[in-house]
């Protein structure tokens, strides 16, 4: 048994165009692919069902919101075994967004996004630092996200 799906072309054309824009008809994507929309309806499917396809989302810009400040956070725990709830107490709080189990110099990296310094400021004090779990943690603001893509098919 395989442990990947196979895509062919077609797949990945369907990939390209959901990826850029998920809400385009399949009729306008059937057109555009010369096939049927049932065939683009049932190869959608199948990348659902293989895992490919694990949702839609909505696209934020933080800056609009007022979350100016992103940074990451390399964090050093006490003890090993106390990740899990390490990653459970960092899930609470919405200025995380993302969380990496990690080799290297950290035992968890994260992203983190604040209004301000002063925001910033409160959230390390106020709550990762306040992780009784966490023996230190390490701070890098970023200036400038140039890249920002996903695997591409």
């Amino acid at each position: 048994m395989q442990d990947f799906y196979q895509i062919d072309n077609l797949d990945k054309d369907i990939l390209h165009a959901l990826m850029k824009n998920a809400r385009t008809p399949y009729a306008e994507l059937a057109k555009r692919f010369d096939v049927s929309a049932g065939t683009i309806h049932v190869r959608v499917e199948k990348m659902k069902a293989a895992g490919i396809i694990t949702g839609t989302k909505v696209e934020i810009d933080p800056k609009k919101l007022g979350y100016d400040v992103c940074c990451f956070i390399g964090v050093n725990l006490k003890h090993a075994r106390d990740y899990p709830a390490t990653i459970a107490q960092l899930t609470q709080f919405e200025e995380v967004l993302e969380a990496y189990y990690t080799t290297g110099n950290y035992s968890i990296f994260i992203k983190v996004m604040t209004r301000s310094i002063e925001h910033l400021q409160d959230v390390l004090i106020n709550k990762i630092q306040a992780i009784e779990a966490i023996q230190s943690t390490e701070t890098l603001i970023s200036l400038q996200a140039p890249i920002q893509r996903t695997v591409m098919p």
